[in-house]
């Protein structure tokens, strides 16, 4: 008796009459944690006793009933607060690829126990609860286990919160921690029970639950102090995830590791006592190094999921169509190339699932946390000059409309267009080639002629009715010179303008999130020509250590060594690369076969283990292949009753660069890089001269680096064979 009454002195009215806690049953307990012993008192004091034990009782049913009128009548806790959690962006499998903090910045993320490792739950519910999925949201026998610890030890040994009432306490935490405020979570926790049922409290308390700092949840602690999801944890860490909760502050692993380890042995020690797990996997887990600081969130897409949340603000969940392995190999790769680029450049890449118009993956920088490559800036939304890229529609539309085919033969010599005269690359020439060959060769002169025959204008057109936003120079009208790169665009349309080439000329808008958009209207090329133009690029000779016939690509560079592009395509993805500083500054040798090339084809051997072919070629092309009529053997160009000039009769000018710029090598902050110097016109061999210096280059060029040997002016000259001259004077930064 002596034990029921300091049973019932060490449990509150409220306590008792919530959890409808009889003198029957603390006796009871009474007689289950120590043997009915002789009552030495005397009759007089035993009757009085008795008496008094009768009014406890009466009051004891009083409160009883009346706690259960509370826990009948309580209001759940509001849910508000598990509402406002972390935006998730998700690739198109539900596979995690950026989360964003709350409002206040927490980081929150949402996870059901169906997404939690097993073990995890197993040890939570042993630990903290070991009546969760039987009782009402209160357990009355982890009160008198409490309180009885308590009064044995003079300490407080345990709780007597159910995982129910921890919950409505974190979703109500401003209420304090009182006994007023123990009473409300026996109540709250009944009713939160009775309104949402019992799973979903289970998913509450996970996404709720305090991990040190701003990190609320289990998914949030364990990205952050593991680097990984909960779904699969050892048992080290799933003890860890147990114990930190219970004082998260003061045993945060980023903080205090040995308060962590402590307190992770001691729910080992626990679950070891309870036979949850076996003494070897104890003395193992204990062995486990426990964290010693925070990891990254997962960023992949970064500028793809700011795009995605910006645009769907309240969405919590924001599915795209990225492919998670796909991104993460080629941010990997865009890490790995950038490093042989220079300190100061970029690179972009995009893989289009040509079948939809659905991107897969989008790197808009080599590294996103990498300020002195601009990573938080989106490359491949940047607008610039398109170089070579454009050539494969140019002949496109010539196929179609019957100028010419494939077979065509046309000269590469030097020529001029009015005003215009341009020049091969690598200012060579292949005398008489077919088009089919000098579309392989990224010939410019070739390319400009058809260019002329069917119209800068129309070209401009089609390429805008198949989706894409050229831009011109503010008042000027389409030119020769857009053939060669005189136009600006950006990676996403020639992604755009390549995948409606690998789809047989019909063009889709890409898209990143939802689902494609129809579009019939969007045509580029008819099929037949689409397929010409495919098969010409399939025989592109690939780079050094790569297989030609296989992808079906093209490269470009533009002017002045600013970008190097490659784009391609196979039976299945449309794969486009970018490389380049990101402030637009020459890279001397940057080269689109020789830069970004390989990046491409290195880029579609880790998107599969081998490409998908091309699609056969329509019933239609057999019949344009056949022989062909006198007319389409040869092309004319509409110019070609000009008398052709020799390149020496051009007059000599510095093309690049002009005259009065400045130009940013990083001559302030360290070794400058070295500039490219561009001559047009005139004749070899060519000698470059800074402020009267001779430059060393090869001469037969008309193009020469040179690196300067700080900031300041300088004073470029160019002498061509036939002496003649032209300068221009720049400020190097």
């Amino acid at each position: 008796m002596e034990l029921v009454r300091r049973l019932r002195a060490h449990l509150s009215r409220g306590e008792r009459s919530a959890h409808r806690v009889s003198d029957g049953r603390l006796r009871e307990c009474a007689s289950s944690i120590h043997p009915p012993y002789p009552d030495p008192l005397p009759a007089g004091e035993r009757g009085r006793r008795a008496r008094t034990s009768g009014v406890f009782a009466a009051i004891a049913v009083f409160a009883a009933a009346a706690g259960f009128a509370w826990l009948s009548l309580a209001p759940p806790p509001s849910l508000d607060r598990a509402s406002a959690v972390s935006t998730l962006v998700v690739d198109r499998n539900g596979h995690l690829l950026r989360p964003f903090t709350t409002p206040d910045g927490i980081w929150r993320l949402p996870v059901t126990a169906a997404e939690v490792d097993p073990k995890y739950l197993t040890f939570l519910k042993a630990y903290e609860d070991r009546r969760f999925d039987s009782h009402g949201g209160v357990d009355p026998l982890a009160f008198v286990r409490a309180a009885w610890q308590a009064m044995t030890s003079g300490r407080v040994v345990s709780g007597g919160s159910t995982l129910s009432m921890q919950t409505a306490r974190l979703l109500e935490p401003e209420r304090g921690r009182n006994l007023s405020r123990k009473i409300w979570e026996i109540g709250a926790a009944s009713a939160l029970e009775r309104a949402v049922g019992k799973r979903r409290v289970l998913d509450l308390y996970l996404t709720l639950a305090p991990y040190g700092g701003n990190l609320e949840g289990v998914r949030a602690a364990s990205l952050a102090y593991f680097g990984r999801e909960p779904s699969r944890l050892t048992t080290a860490q799933a003890a860890l995830l147990v114990a930190l909760p219970q004082s998260p502050e003061a045993r945060r692993p980023d903080r205090d590791p040995a308060a962590a380890r402590r307190a992770r042995n001691r729910v080992i020690d626990r679950l070891l006592g309870q036979g949850v797990i076996a003494p070897a996997e104890a003395e193992f887990a204990k062995t486990e190094a426990v964290p010693e600081g925070r990891k990254q969130f997962p960023a992949f897409a970064a500028h793809t999921a700011e795009q995605a949340v910006a645009a769907t603000p309240l969405q919590p969940v924001v599915r795209t169509t990225l492919d998670r392995d796909i991104q993460s190999k080629l941010e990997d790769l865009a890490r790995e190339r950038s490093r042989n680029l220079g300190a100061a450049h970029s690179m972009a890449m995009l893989v289009v699932d040509h079948a939809t118009g659905a991107v897969r993956a989008h790197v808009g920088a080599a590294d996103y946390f990498d300020d002195a490559r601009a990573g938080h800036v989106d490359q491949a939304r940047a607008v610039r000059s398109p170089g070579s890229t454009l050539k494969p529609f140019i002949y496109g539309m010539a196929f179609e409309e019957g100028i010419a085919q494939p077979a065509t033969v046309i000269e590469d010599r030097p020529v001029r267009f009015g005003a215009y005269a341009p020049k091969n690359f690598g200012e060579d020439y292949q005398g008489t080639v077919t088009m089919e060959r000098a579309l392989q060769l990224s010939l410019n002169v070739p390319a400009v002629a058809v260019l002329d025959a069917i119209g800068p204008h129309r070209l401009v057109a089609r390429l805008r009715q198949a989706g894409v936003d050229l831009k011109l120079p503010k008042g000027e009208a389409p030119g020769l010179a857009i053939g060669l790169g005189g136009v600006g665009t950006s990676l996403f349309d020639l992604a755009t303008l390549y995948t409606a080439l690998a789809r047989g000329g019909d063009a889709v808008a890409l898209h990143e999130t939802g689902e494609a958009s129809p579009a019939p209207d969007l045509r580029l090329l008819d099929p037949v020509a689409a397929w010409q133009v495919s098969k010409a690029l399939l025989g592109t000779p690939a780079p050094k250590a790569a297989v030609t016939g296989r992808i079906a690509y093209k490269t470009g560079t533009s002017y002045g060594f600013r970008d190097a592009w490659a784009v391609g395509f196979d039976g299945k993805h449309v794969v486009a690369v970018w490389t380049g500083r990101p402030d637009g500054t020459p890279s001397p040798g940057l080269v689109g076969r020789d830069s970004a090339a390989p990046i491409l084809f290195d880029a579609f051997a880790r998107i599969a283990p081998r490409t998908e072919p091309l699609p056969s070629a329509p019933y239609e092309a057999g019949l344009r292949m056949a022989e062909l009529p006198p007319a389409l053997r040869r092309f004319q160009p509409r110019g070609e009753a000009a008398p052709v000039l020799d390149a020496g009769d051009v007059p000599l000018t510095i093309a690049y660069p002009a005259d009065g710029v400045r130009v940013d090598l990083g001559a302030g902050q360290g070794a400058p890089e070295p500039l490219a110097l561009k001559a047009a016109g005139g004749s070899a061999p060519y000698t470059w001269l800074v402020d009267g210096r001779p430059v060393a280059a090869d001469t037969r060029r008309s193009t020469a680096f040179w690196t300067p040997d700080g900031q300041g002016f300088a004073r470029l000259t160019v002498l061509d064979g036939e002496g003649r001259s032209a300068s221009a004077t720049v400020r190097v930064d």
